[in-house]
């Protein structure tokens, strides 16, 4: 069986734009990853729970609400109460320059800003996240 990487591409909160992340959804798709798309509206509890159960080494977060610190700051803090830290936690949106570090400093792996490509989020997901059997 060949190793895949798996990931889950979720829309936290209350934003319900999702042409983006439906199209970075395609993209690892269609890159040969596992994608696991979520839907709009999901509370951090509700993307932690369907990562550890779809087994994903992955979680990219669309947020464009301007509620990224919390956001990604609750998924990091239910990752750890859970035990699976190791996922690997990245998203993209309408996120200020200026929060980056802190948005880093407290887990994030990557945030990609308007402007980043596909392939860009591929080629980084391809190196970054380990694959499964």
């Amino acid at each position: 069986m060949e190793a895949r990487i798996r990931v889950v591409v979720a829309k936290p909160g209350l934003d319900g734009h999702d042409r983006g992340v439906k199209l970075v959804a395609r993209a690892l798709r269609d890159a040969g990853m596992e994608v696991v798309y979520t839907g709009l509206h999901q509370t951090p509890e509700q993307i932690v729970h369907a990562a550890i159960q779809e087994d994903a080494a992955a979680i990219g977060l669309s947020i464009l609400s301007g509620a990224h610190m919390t956001l990604f700051a609750r998924v990091i803090e239910i990752l750890r109460e859970k035990g699976a830290d190791d996922i690997v936690v990245f998203g993209g949106g309408i996120i200020p320059e200026a929060d980056l570090p802190e948005l880093h400093k407290m887990g994030v792996a990557k945030i990609f800003t308007p402007g980043a490509t596909t392939q860009e989020i591929v080629d980084w997901v391809r190196t970054a996240v380990p694959a499964s059997v």
